[in-house]
């Protein structure tokens, strides 16, 4: 298993949008924009499984009433198995809003479980980080 931040490799997607009706933007211009990033393990390679894994956790994702502050995360570390269950799912890192890192972990957890492994991975398991991000 990895574990060090500088061995996962960033999987460029995120979940963020702005809404616009007519001129106006329905979020003021001081409101922090939700935003999830996944991090794979380095050795992982496989684009189109990360991005299945990123969109299945970003749908089930429902983002509380009240975010954090501006510049808060939620990390949620998970092992995901050869078949695609969860070894582990835990919270690493809070964002100082209890609503905003239960939402994080449940998203997490409603998601799974995920597609198997591809099988051209070698290793029984790989490490994935979820930065639940308000920007």
């Amino acid at each position: 298993m990895i574990s060090a931040m500088t061995t996962l490799r960033k999987l460029v997607m995120t979940t963020s949008m702005v809404v616009v009706l007519g001129a106006a933007v329905l979020s003021p211009a001081t409101a922090g924009t939700p935003d999830l990033k996944t991090y794979f393990a380095s050795d992982f390679s496989d684009q189109a499984y990360q991005k299945k894994v990123h969109q299945k956790v970003g749908l089930a994702w429902k983002r509380p009433d009240q975010p954090p502050k501006p510049g808060s995360k939620s990390v949620v570390i998970v092992t995901i198995l050869r078949d695609g269950s969860l070894l582990e799912s835990r919270l690493h890192m809070k964002s100082g809003s209890d609503a905003w890192d239960a939402s994080a972990v449940e998203a997490v957890k409603k998601a799974a479980p995920l597609e198997p492994l591809p099988k051209s991975y070698p290793r029984t398991s790989v490490e994935v980080h979820f930065h639940f991000e308000y920007n």
